[in-house]
C-alpha cells in the first residue's frame, strides 16, 4: 500500500509565536478593519528572545512592507456564514470574507515597515489588537504580490469605504455625560463610541447596532447605551443611558466595584437633572 493512511484532516498541528504586537489598540472596535482604512497607526512588533530571530530578521528593512500571519487570540469559535460591513446582499461564506471568525483563527496583514531594531519591527498601517501572537513574517513583493486588475467576487468595486465617510459628533448633554462617565470610569467610552460610528451607521450585530421599534438608532458598547442620529454624512451622539434595566438597577451591589454600582449612580445622576451626586466612595 502506497501513501499515508491516517487522516489528512485530524490531524494537529503546533504553532509557537515568533513575536507578540505591541499597539494603542486594546479592544475589537478600536482596531481598524483593514490596515489600509487606518494609515499611519503604529505599532511595534517584539520578536521573542533566545531563538535567534534577530539574525532571522536581517536583511528585512530593505522591505518597504510585509506581509504578518498572526492568531486571533481573543476569538471563540468560527461562524460559517457572517456579515461583513459592507455586504448590501446579506450574510456571506465566511471564507468569502475577511472576518476574524475562521475555522482557524488565522489573520494575514500587510503593514508597512519602519524599521528594524534587533528584536523590534516598527510598522506603520497597524490593525492588530495588542498582544497578539505573530506566526510568521515574509517581505512583501509588489510584481508577486499585487494583482489590481483582480475581481472582486460580492464585493462591489463602487461602494465607498464606510470608515471614511461618516463624521461623529456630540449633542452638549452628551459631552456632559461622558465626562462624568470619564470621571468614574476608566472606560475609553468616548473612542468606542467614535471608533465604531465612523465605520457607518447602520445597523449591524457586529458592531452592535440596532435600530428600534420607533426608527431609533441605537448603538451597544459594553453596557452602556448610545441613542444617535443622522443627518447627510454625520453622525451625532444624542444621549448616553444604562444598559441594565429597571429591574437589574434595583439590586443591591455586591460591591464598590459591582458595575451595577456606577449604573445607579449614573441613573440618580440623570433622573436629578444632571445634578452633583454622591460618589461611588461615600
Amino acid at each position: 500500500m502506497l501513501g499515508r493512511v491516517e487522516d489528512p484532516f485530524a490531524r494537529i498541528l503546533t504553532l509557537r509565536p515568533i513575536g507578540v504586537m505591541r499597539t494603542a489598540f486594546a479592544t475589537r472596535v478600536e482596531a481598524p478593519r483593514q490596515p489600509a482604512a487606518s494609515p499611519d497607526t503604529e505599532g511595534v512588533i517584539e520578536l521573542a528572545p533566545g531563538r535567534n530571530l534577530e539574525h532571522a530578521a536581517e536583511d528585512l528593512a530593505g522591505w518597504e512592507r510585509i506581509w504578518v500571519v498572526f492568531w486571533f487570540d481573543r476569538n471563540s469559535g468560527w461562524r460559517p456564514k457572517v456579515l461583513p460591513p459592507r455586504s448590501t446582499t446579506g450574510r456571506k461564506g465566511v471564507l468569502a470574507t475577511r472576518s476574524p471568525h475562521r475555522p482557524n483563527p488565522l489573520g494575514l496583514s500587510v503593514l508597512r515597515l519602519v524599521h528594524v531594531e534587533g528584536l523590534r519591527l516598527g510598522v506603520r498601517d497597524v490593525d492588530l489588537l495588542d498582544g497578539t501572537p505573530i506566526l510568521d513574517i515574509k517581505p512583501y513583493v509588489p510584481y508577486s504580490d499585487a494583482f489590481p486588475d483582480s475581481g472582486n467576487g460580492w464585493l462591489d468595486p463602487a461602494a465607498p469605504d464606510p470608515r471614511a465617510a461618516w463624521a461623529v459628533a456630540f449633542s452638549t448633554l452628551a459631552e456632559e455625560q461622558l465626562a462624568w462617565i470619564a470621571a468614574h470610569s476608566p472606560l475609553p467610552l468616548r473612542e468606542r463610541i467614535t471608533a465604531t460610528l465612523t465605520l457607518g451607521p447602520q445597523p449591524h450585530p457586529y458592531r452592535r447596532i440596532r435600530r428600534g421599534r420607533d426608527g431609533a438608532l441605537c448603538l451597544a458598547v459594553k453596557d452602556w447605551r448610545v441613542d444617535f442620529t443622522v443627518e447627510d454624512s454625520l453622525i451625532l451622539v444624542q444621549n448616553i443611558r444604562s444598559g441594565y434595566s429597571t429591574a437589574q438597577l434595583a439590586r443591591e451591589p455586591s460591591s464598590a466595584q459591582d458595575p451595577i454600582a456606577l449604573h445607579q449612580l449614573y441613573s440618580r445622576r440623570e433622573e436629578s437633572g444632571g445634578a452633583p451626586t454622591p460618589s461611588l466612595a461615600s
